[in-house]
């Protein structure tokens, strides 16, 4: 049965190291070619940092992957070694919490390489180390507290239960819409400063937006997310009566004011169709599935682990087949996520008004431009890792006339190379 599992494993593991080669091949070929929605000089920037970025993630796989045969063969058992103690209940804690330290203590490289090296080749990074080390350690931090809250409160299910793996979805899935409903809260804690919008115009007019769709916010704020990053972004956080519209200060510099209103129409067309909540229904029935699947694990798995089948094991089991279920949930995900874009998209063109789809068009072009997005990408990318449609099948769903877009920016692309 083992044996079962680690095949699995690694044919997600061989699935996923083929999308990332295809797709590293495809955007190679692709950047040389005529360039579309962005200038010349951006659409091959924008090439080399997708591939980059996907390099590296190639890296990271192959090493997750080794990982995961060093835990199946004798992490897991030299864990148990470390902590022997009459206190099951802190045991199991502590050996939880362990690996995710461990686990976390391996991703940091990548991390810190993705941050220092590749953002900062191509201009995204605005974090010094310092904030960048407080940042990691916060996480780390909380990580670990709510952890073990976390760990502690399945332990206790999982031993007074006999259908421990029901109640302990439930519990976790609370714990999620939880964090959906604080998360705005709980990242101005530890994170960004956020500050309420000054712009008397500009928020009379996201106040409008919003009462169009009664959507009731707890405020409007400002992010200053420009001193760790340069990518354009903004949300809508939280449920309830605690939902924030919080906009990169980013945003603010780089849109005009009917952009960012197609930006936020669009945001608004997602809560109107309910698609936060649509959201949490698949993760609760992934999470289910999840749940479902470790809660009845044959003993014989364990005996070929060479452990007990105690509660640590079986949730270091779990967390660590998580990315295999989630890289099987995920087209379905992103299947539905980007039907719901397309449908947002077209109420955040109409919240707007007249013209709303070029406003929201240009808005979507500014994205790309900024964050160096690039628009094209091998189908089984798309149908693997995109929860958005590509930007070009949203243009052309709004309508945009993609042939007098790429004249512009080839002028623009023009213009560039006189000036360098």
């Amino acid at each position: 049965m083992l044996m079962a599992f680690v095949v699995i494993y690694s044919l997600y593991v061989l699935i996923s190291l083929y999308v990332s080669v295809m797709q590293i091949g495809f955007i190679n070929r692709a950047k040389k070619q005529e360039a579309i929605l962005l200038s010349p000089v951006g659409f091959y920037k924008a090439g080399n940092y997708s591939v980059a970025k996907e390099k590296l993630s190639l890296v990271k796989t192959f090493v997750d992957y080794i990982v995961f045969i060093a835990w199946l063969g004798f992490g897991i058992k030299w864990l148990e070694s470390l902590f022997i103690t009459q206190d099951e209940a802190f045991m199991n804690v502590a050996i939880v919490m362990s690996f995710v330290l461990i686990n976390s203590l391996i991703s940091f490289p990548f991390d810190y390489y993705e941050k220092f090296v590749i953002d900062a080749e191509f201009g995204f990074n605005k974090s010094s180390l310092k904030l960048f080390l407080k940042d990691t350690f916060i996480s780390l931090v909380v990580t670990l507290v709510l952890g073990s809250f976390l760990v502690w409160g399945i332990y206790e299910i999982m031993t007074t239960f006999s259908l421990w793996w029901l109640w302990s979805f439930l519990f976790i899935f609370t714990f999620v819409i939880l964090i959906n409903m604080f998360y705005p809260t709980f990242r101005a804690m530890f994170f960004d400063k956020l500050t309420p919008l000054q712009d008397e115009t500009l928020n009379e007019k996201i106040t409008q937006l919003m009462q169009k769709t009664g959507f009731v916010s707890d405020g409007i704020f400002i992010s200053d997310a420009s001193k760790r990053d340069s990518r354009l972004n903004a949300y809508f956080g939280g449920l309830g009566k605690t939902k924030r519209v919080v906009l990169f200060d980013t945003l603010l510099e780089k849109l005009s004011t009917n952009e960012l209103l197609a930006v936020l129409g669009h945001e608004l067309g997602h809560f109107a169709h309910g698609d936060i909540y649509k959201n949490i229904a698949l993760v609760g029935g992934m999470l289910f599935g999840m749940f479902a699947l470790f809660g009845n694990l044959p003993q014989e798995i364990f005996l070929e682990l060479g452990i007990a089948p105690t509660p640590y094991a079986t949730m270091i089991l779990l967390m660590l087949f998580m990315p295999v279920l989630g890289f099987i949930m995920m087209p379905l995900m992103g299947i539905v996520s980007r039907h719901n874009e397309y449908e947002a998209d077209k109420m955040g063109s109409e919240l707007v008004g007249n013209a709303g789809e070029i406003e929201l068009a240009n808005a979507l072009q500014k994205l790309v431009e900024e964050n160096k997005s690039f628009p094209l990408s091998h189908p089984l990318y798309i149908f693997f890792h995109y929860t958005h449609p590509p930007v070009l099948e949203r243009l052309k769903a709004l309508g945009v006339d993609l042939k007098s877009v790429d004249e512009k920016e080839a002028m623009q692309g023009s213009c560039e190379a006189n000036i360098d």
